[in-house]
């Protein structure tokens, strides 16, 4: 019987859009965030920039983490890191991002 506990791979999506086209303050931030991005469990991070509308973005976080963890998201959004981590990005966006949460099928 396997002692590791069970895990789920999940996909985090962030869509957002910011005043100005300019991604320079934003990747800095996320590349300066890359080790709370751990917190998630061997995440994988990427920006995606809007070809079309250069001011709308879309961060993805790919992150496998212990199921009973990922389940629990009231204490995740209550942890004081991730608490710093959202105020930086209030500071960044003028309105609040759309956030999805996916799984694999």
């Amino acid at each position: 019987m396997s002692t590791e506990a069970t895990k789920v791979r999940r996909t985090l999506q962030l869509r957002f859009t910011l005043p100005a086209a300019n991604s320079e303050q934003l990747a800095a931030m996320i590349k300066a965030a890359a080790p709370f991005y751990q917190m998630f469990g061997n995440a994988q991070v990427r920006l995606l920039q809007n070809v079309d509308d250069p001011t709308k973005f879309i961060q993805e976080i790919e992150y496998e983490a212990q199921e009973e963890w990922e389940l629990n998201r009231q204490r995740i959004a209550g942890d004081v890191r991730m608490q710093t981590y959202l105020q930086a990005w209030r500071t960044m966006l003028p309105g609040a991002p759309e956030i999805d949460v996916y799984q694999d099928v």
